[in-house]
């Protein structure tokens, strides 16, 4: 049948601190006493209050990462440009990793319009409501 599994709550929250702040999971198992990583997201799949608890950890580290940014900016050296550039560097990575872990919160915002002929842009749901309108109009009139 196996080995018995390390499994408990307190073991998840330890795993999910450290990940809160900024720990991989690829170097959770270097950490004396801690899972492999192949068992830590087997875990979250047998788990569910696991899972829960890694979603909010990453949202965390979102969090984190864009405070830090603002960190790094203030900090960097504006007497050189190797510093700016280490800083733009250090920011961009923290910004990117930010929007793919919580993408509704950091993500880039993406705006969808359509032009029309006569009158400009046009948001999408504003093109859907006048395709709707333009369909049941078709509907109602007698010649098409």
């Amino acid at each position: 049948m196996g080995r018995p599994s390390l499994y408990s709550p307190e073991l998840a929250d330890h795993i999910c601190e450290l990940i809160a702040t900024g720990t991989p999971v690829y170097r959770i198992p270097e950490i004396s006493e801690m899972p492999a990583e192949s068992t830590i997201y087997l875990w979250m799949e047998q788990h569910k209050e696991f899972s829960e608890k890694y979603a909010r950890a990453k949202a965390r580290l979102a969090d984190r990462m864009v405070e830090e940014v603002v960190t790094i900016a203030d900090e960097a050296d504006p007497t050189t440009m190797k510093g700016i550039e280490h800083a733009r560097t250090r920011m961009d990575a923290r910004k990117w990793a930010a929007g793919k872990l919580s993408p509704k919160k950091y993500g880039e915002r993406i705006k969808q319009e359509i032009s029309g002929p006569n009158d400009g842009p046009v948001e999408v749901s504003d093109a859907r409501d006048r395709l709707r309108n333009l369909l049941a109009r078709k509907r109602v009139a007698p010649d098409g």
